[in-house]
């Protein structure tokens, strides 16, 4: 009995030993028939022929954005802000040079400092009070020029109407017109001879560069003769006072400290800037 269940062990782990030897043999014949699998080469593939070339695409017109354009103007057909900014400072920079050569502030400039000087009076009015006068008669002066350059050049341009070649040659023909009225031919021969150039047969055909110093050296010449009328009064002035002076024995004493004073009286008495202004204002057609 004994010897009976002694033998009942042995079995069971024989037959336990039995199953794991069972089952490391499948599990090897697994992996073996993996690794036969893999080592097995894969077919080589049969290589295409190359593909033909394909032609180059066209290039993409303005409307696909295939292109580099420079718009200088506004979707509603208007010239672009930064673009009238640009104008704008670049006008800005040149306006001084304008100002003084295209314009009449050079004779009202000059015929107000020879009014002070035939005075007698050194500052006064001081040169920022004479220039400023001379900025704002100017712009009186110029402002049906400035007007007729703004409806008919400035105003088409900002509204897409003009572009900007042809708008700077409308808007120089009241300026032009203006300094024409003003310059005398004699100025014209001289400066066209001065360059070596035949005269023109008319004034639409004179060119602004020979226009503008001709306009200036008339623009001179006129403020010399003004200034010369009303240096006339005073120089009799200091004349009668001198004489005076002489004939009492006061030969020491300046004449100018005692003229002075009767100059100014006989300005204010006369409304001397009044008249001055307004022989400045009707050498233009003002007056």
């Amino acid at each position: 009995m004994s010897a009976a269940r002694a033998g009942r062990p042995s079995r069971v782990l024989l037959l336990l030993v039995a199953l794991g030897v069972l089952l490391g043999a499948l599990g090897l014949g697994a992996v073996l028939a993996d690794g036969a699998a893999a080592a097995t080469p894969a077919p080589v593939a049969t290589p295409t022929a190359p593909a033909e070339p394909s032609a180059p695409a066209a290039p993409a017109g303005p409307s696909e954005g295939g292109t580099v354009s420079l718009e200088v103007n506004g979707p509603d057909g208007t010239p672009a802000s930064a673009l009238v900014l640009i104008l704008v400072i670049t006008g800005l920079s040149v306006a001084p040079g304008l100002l003084l050569m295209t314009t009449a502030f050079t004779k009202i400039a000059v015929v107000l400092a020879l009014t002070r000087n035939a005075i007698g009076l050194q500052m006064t009015p001081p040169n920022q009070v004479l220039i400023g006068l001379a900025l704002f008669l100017t712009l009186f002066v110029m402002a049906p020029t400035v007007s007729t350059i703004n409806d008919t050049a400035v105003q088409p341009y900002l509204a897409g109407d003009l572009p900007v070649g042809e708008a700077f040659t409308v808007g120089l023909g009241p300026l032009r017109e203006f300094m024409l009225g003003s310059t005398r031919p004699e100025e014209l021969a001289l400066i066209t001879r001065a360059a070596g150039q035949e005269l023109p047969a008319d004034a639409e055909s004179v060119p602004i560069t020979t226009l503008i110093p001709a306009f200036v050296l008339s623009e001179l010449r006129s403020a010399f003769i003004i200034g010369f009328v009303i240096f006339v009064p005073f120089l009799v002035i200091d004349l009668v006072v001198s004489s005076a002076l002489m004939s009492v024995g006061m030969m020491m004493l300046p004449p100018v400290i005692i003229s002075l004073p009767f100059k100014i009286l006989l300005f204010v008495l006369v409304d001397g800037w009044g008249l001055v202004v307004r022989a400045l204002v009707g050498s233009y057609g003002g007056g």
